[in-house]
């Protein structure tokens, strides 16, 4: 029999004593992240973007750990994984709501708690837009069109210099508001998320 400690921390046993009204508080968040396994099941359901197995996800896990693919893993690396995540990792996971988890299929998904989780990971899924790069592409076209009609290059030549100056600041303009609106909108889901934990 395993001497794996299957038992839930207070924090997050506390969770399944409470309403289920969807929130989880930081000592819950923290101490589901500290594991390396259970961030590795949420990076891996989070590119995965469908249910899984418990079998794939543990073997991929283990070849993580390992350094190397799943098809170079032995049985012991795989049953490492596995049991571990079986017995005491995605039970944790489930009891708190960040997954969905089966035992008797065997199956995983992620649950409506696990975006709370995937905030405080890194993972480029989830890295903002760069709207750095967009002022660049809009401040080198504009001084493309601008010179090319101060030069007198056809077909800019026609259109005078401060209506094509006008244009650019105004894509500008649009660029500014469309990245406020997405700003907001993105705090605004940033806020929804805090407002859940407790």
């Amino acid at each position: 029999m395993s001497s794996i400690d299957s038992s839930l921390p207070d924090e997050i046993a506390s969770v399944t004593d409470t309403d289920d009204d969807g929130r989880l508080s930081k000592d819950v968040i923290f101490e589901l992240l500290k594991n390396r396994r259970r961030r590795e099941v949420l990076t891996y359901l989070l590119e995965a973007d469908e249910t899984v197995t418990l079998g794939e996800l543990a073997e991929q896990i283990a070849a993580w750990e390992n350094d190397t693919s799943v098809n170079a893993l032995s049985s012991d690396q795989r049953k490492r994984v596995y049991v571990a995540l079986y017995q005491t990792h995605l039970p944790k996971m489930d009891d708190a709501g960040i997954v969905e988890y089966d035992q008797d299929r065997g199956l995983i998904t992620l649950a409506d708690n696990a975006d709370l989780l995937m905030m405080y990971l890194d993972t480029d899924t989830h890295q903002q837009d760069r709207w750095d790069r967009w002022y660049a592409v809009l401040s080198l076209l504009g001084i493309a069109v601008v010179a090319a009609a101060t030069l007198g290059l056809p077909p800019l030549a026609a259109v005078p210099t401060m209506a094509l100056a006008g244009a650019v600041v105004g894509a500008f303009s649009v660029l500014t508001i469309v990245h406020a609106v997405t700003n907001r909108q993105e705090e605004q889901t940033v806020n929804g998320k805090l407002s859940r934990i407790e």
